[in-house]
């Protein structure tokens, strides 16, 4: 088969351009009525281009390729997000193409101090060559997962236009809201009505995942005592200190972010609301074991308990609530799934980086959903930050691998 994305480049220029970034503290969905300018911008180029395409009430776009084969084969899906993280300004992204990168430090012109270098991205010793494209030092660049978007837009256009290549049932799902843990909330699984998936959503070209944490979130609430300020001895019980010290005796050399890798679970605050007569601690609990997540609430409400103990007439509630869990647990009974994502991974010629995600994807919820889904390369570096990057050649490889696993699911049907 012969590849050619002539217009790549420039559909994902365009994608970067629009502010879709997400916001946590909304109560809507999406989260930004901006998302939709994208998900609106996505509707047209699909219809133009005479692909069956629907668009729902929260921004979701539900696209469908209809099989080419005479067999009767699986409905693969490919998924991707079209918001970006709310922790970097997503607002007037200036997309750079930096043709022919020859191993330079990259710096970005609108915050000279931002430079791209191969000393913190030592990637960038592979892509001499190849056409990078970065923000312009203000903003992040948007690559996740709008990379994914433009790898999954451009090999739906391949094949509705080279029907040669041989096909089963295809289907595209761009969400809203996956940066704030709310990617497939609104997924209609009926209209959707795939066998299996793949979100394209994850890093450097050959990178592919089956694993995932498993997540809760967990948070504490602490009930102090009020009292003047100035006839406070012996009454008052601060919240804000009962709440400081809680954080402060966490374990400091394990069971943090700051302290793991691989493997390693982690309890992590991340939103403290504290006023003299109440808190609110809020955690995350990660784990690749799922048992394992209630001994980290364990360690938790011990650290509590003893600090809490110290302040008789003050008290505190610990809440766990489920997030997602690790995609592996549903996808051991798919083989097949992985199987010919490495197939096609192989066939593009690519070297085969398969890993875990020390986080999660909209694969995560999919699998337990009942879609099983690893995650696939989509070319995304430095993600959430004003030094994100990816590469055109990238992004291509990414569109060559669907198009293959395609062909590979009929082929071996």
């Amino acid at each position: 088969m012969n590849f050619n994305f002539p217009s790549l480049a420039e559909r994902f220029i365009r994608y970067a351009e629009i502010d879709t970034q997400a916001d946590p503290y909304s109560n809507t969905s999406p989260s930004t009525e901006k998302q939709k300018n994208l998900s609106n911008l996505l509707l047209n180029e699909l219809k133009v281009e005479g692909i069956k395409v629907e668009q729902d009430q929260f921004g979701y776009i539900y696209a469908e390729l209809p099989s080419n084969s005479e067999k009767n084969l699986a409905t693969i899906c490919f998924c991707a997000h079209m918001d970006t993280a709310p922790d970097c300004s997503g607002t007037n992204v200036k997309p750079i193409l930096h043709k022919n990168y020859q191993g330079e430090d990259i710096i970005l012109p609108d915050d000279p101090s931002i430079k791209i270098s191969v000393s913190e991205f030592p990637e960038l010793l592979h892509k001499t060559g190849q056409d990078i494209i970065t923000a312009s030092g203000l903003t992040l660049l948007g690559s996740d997962d709008k990379s994914g978007i433009t790898a999954i837009m451009e090999a739906l256009i391949f094949l509705h236009r080279n029907p040669q290549i041989k096909h089963g049932i295809i289907k595209a799902l761009f969400t809203t809201d996956e940066e704030i843990g709310r990617g497939v909330n609104h997924v209609d699984l009926k209209k959707l009505a795939a066998d299996y998936c793949y979100t394209m959503d994850s890093g450097d070209v050959g990178y592919l995942e089956d694993e995932t944490f498993s997540a809760d979130a967990c948070s504490v609430i602490i009930t102090g005592v009020s009292t003047h300020p100035g006839y406070a001895k012996n009454r008052m019980e601060n919240a804000i200190k009962i709440a400081s010290e809680i954080i402060a005796a966490l374990p400091k050399d394990k069971l943090s972010p700051e302290t793991t890798e691989h493997k390693e679970g982690f309890i992590h605050p991340m939103k403290l609301e504290a006023q003299l007569e109440s808190a609110k601690i809020d955690f995350i609990i990660r784990d690749f074991v799922t048992s394992k997540l209630n001994d980290h609430v364990k360690v938790l409400k011990d650290t509590c308990e003893k600090v809490i103990i110290n302040y008789p007439n003050s008290k505190y509630t610990l809440n766990q609530t489920e997030q997602y869990r690790n995609m592996k647990e549903v996808l051991v009974n798919h083989p097949q799934v992985m199987s010919y994502a490495v197939q096609a991974i192989q066939e593009a010629g690519i070297p085969l980086r398969q890993g875990i995600i020390r986080g999660g994807t909209d694969g995560s919820r999919l699998s337990f959903m009942g879609l099983p889904c690893p995650n696939i390369f989509a070319g995304e570096h430095g993600i959430h930050s004003k030094k994100e990057w990816t590469t055109v050649q990238d992004m291509e490889k990414a569109a060559e691998v669907i198009i293959r696993i395609c062909n590979i699911w009929e082929a071996n049907s």
